[in-house]
């Protein structure tokens, strides 16, 4: 998503029925995605029960 404050990215799962559920979100300043955002992602899905 690019936003006139530049541009931002959503991590989420879609596989449950019922929800979709948002793991992280965050302003990019790089092309590359950093660690500690997928870290904190994988975190997240971890305690929803994946």
């Amino acid at each position: 998503m690019r936003a006139t404050s530049g541009a931002w990215c959503t991590i989420y799962v879609a596989k449950f029925a019922q929800a979709i559920y948002v793991l992280h979100a965050f302003q990019k300043k790089t092309q590359k995605t950093a660690k500690a955002d997928l870290d904190l992602a994988a975190r997240r899905y971890k305690l929803i029960g994946s």
